[in-house]
């Protein structure tokens, strides 16, 4: 295996646990994966899938990189797309007591990381992610972050797009910064934005 510089975005649905819980698995059993299938079909900048995991769906580029624009508009896509997705299902299974869970409690939450410790091998007919940049990925899956539904670029992805005026990108909302600690890869910065205010933008 080789190691290669390469992009990696989780859409990542927040409250995936508790909806399991509290909502009829028949229904809960149609949703998640329609959600997942959304999230998937709502790429629109080439990213390949390696992995889907429940409640995420891991993608990944390496070669050419999409400008930030492009990166933070698929960005966009993703998380307003899977609100129409949320809206239709509650619609199509309102005659279920628990059709309401579907837009209360479920959420959408992204991360982005770019880094040059990523190595892709084929297990099966899929192509597996090695590395210590996926294992930062995932990491930051947990973090500080007080809100459910944001988008968070890791340090890693701020230092590749360095030319890039990132207030500028982000105009439905303030870029807050933080970090957290984590057991073995130590300190990690990232910042993030709120995404929900898009919700009154569309």
């Amino acid at each position: 295996m080789k190691a290669s510089p390469t992009l990696i975005c989780i859409p990542d649905i927040s409250g995936f646990t508790e909806f399991m819980s509290d909502t009829d698995f028949e229904l809960a059993s149609k949703v998640i994966p329609s959600l997942l299938n959304n999230i998937i079909y709502s790429n629109e900048i080439g990213l390949k899938v390696s992995e889907i995991e429940g409640d995420a769906v891991l993608f990944y580029k390496t070669g050419e990189m999409p400008s930030l624009t492009k990166l933070y508009d698929q960005c966009v896509d993703f998380y307003t797309e899977f609100y129409k997705q949320l809206n239709m299902l509650r619609e199509k299974y309102q005659n279920n007591d628990d059709a309401w869970n579907i837009p209360e409690i479920l959420g959408l939450k992204i991360i982005l990381h770019y880094g040059d410790e990523v190595a892709l091998t084929k297990v099966g007919n899929r192509i597996k992610l090695f590395g210590e940049d996926l294992i930062i990925a995932h990491r930051l899956l947990k973090n500080k972050i007080r809100i459910n539904e944001y988008l968070l670029l890791s340090e890693g992805l701020i230092d590749h797009y360095k030319n890039y005026r990132l207030d500028e990108e982000f105009d439905w909302g303030k870029l807050e910064e933080d970090f957290t600690e984590y057991d073995h890869v130590g300190k990690i910065k990232y910042h993030y934005i709120n995404l929900k205010p898009l919700l009154g933008t569309t």
